[in-house]
């Protein structure tokens, strides 16, 4: 027994922990994000076992006003920015990995939620936070083709600063940023995709051409 907690239900907790946060970390893990399938699992498993102890310190003393199961989970969310912070990645124009952060920090308070035997509200957000990854995903990015935004996709030579260089060609010309995605291809080479509004035609035809210009760039299109 842990305090009022079953061993059994303390096990189930944990599993359930387990599961649904291996359910986000695989969304994440397909899209090659900075934390993937392992990083979400520890955290929703971390966050639910915290949750746990906090609850059972509380059953086990229960006349110690100094023992808050609050106070010990609120640390989670705490220690959740930081880690989160770690997968945000800056780098020239480009903010990459907000949303794996705030993936991180929801898949915590799932964690924490089943700790305290909350399962339909941690089934229910981990249901909600794959609808927002999976469906949202297609919906935006089907309302931004909608709103004439499209796709830069440049394969380039995978170089330090090479990014930038990309971004400094496009915002030169008045040509927004909105999302970007890394995939490795052959040994030493990357394809960039990007999302972009062009203010006109013309500048992103500009923009394309000096981004062909840029040494190490291998193909640069655009997609409306």
């Amino acid at each position: 027994m842990t305090g009022t907690l079953s061993e059994l239900e303390l096990v189930l907790r944990l599993f359930m922990g387990f599961v649904l946060g291996a359910l986000v970390g695989l969304e994440r893990e397909t899209h090659e994000r900075p934390a993937g399938l392992r990083t979400f699992i520890l955290v929703s498993v971390g966050s639910t076992l915290i949750m746990i102890v906090s609850i059972s310190l509380r059953e086990l003393f229960p006349g110690a006003s100094a023992v808050d199961p609050g106070r010990i989970a609120a640390q989670v969310v705490t220690g959740i920015g930081f880690l989160g912070a770690g997968t945000i990645i800056h780098e020239g124009p480009f903010i990459r990995g907000l949303t794996t952060a705030a993936g991180l920090w929801v898949v915590a308070a799932i964690g924490l939620a089943v700790g305290a035997g909350f399962y339909l509200a941690g089934a229910a957000t981990t249901a909600l936070a794959l609808l927002t990854l999976t469906v949202l995903a297609r919906v935006e990015r089907a309302y931004i083709r909608v709103k004439g935004h499209g796709l830069v996709t440049v394969v380039t030579s995978d170089e330090p600063g090479q990014l930038g260089r990309i971004g400094s060609a496009l915002g030169e010309r008045d040509i927004d940023i909105r999302d970007i995605s890394l995939t490795p291809r052959e040994p030493g080479l990357v394809q960039i995709e990007l999302r972009v509004k062009a203010p006109s035609k013309p500048a992103l035809e500009a923009a394309m051409q000096a981004i062909l210009g840029l040494p190490g760039v291998r193909r640069a299109e655009y997609s409306g």
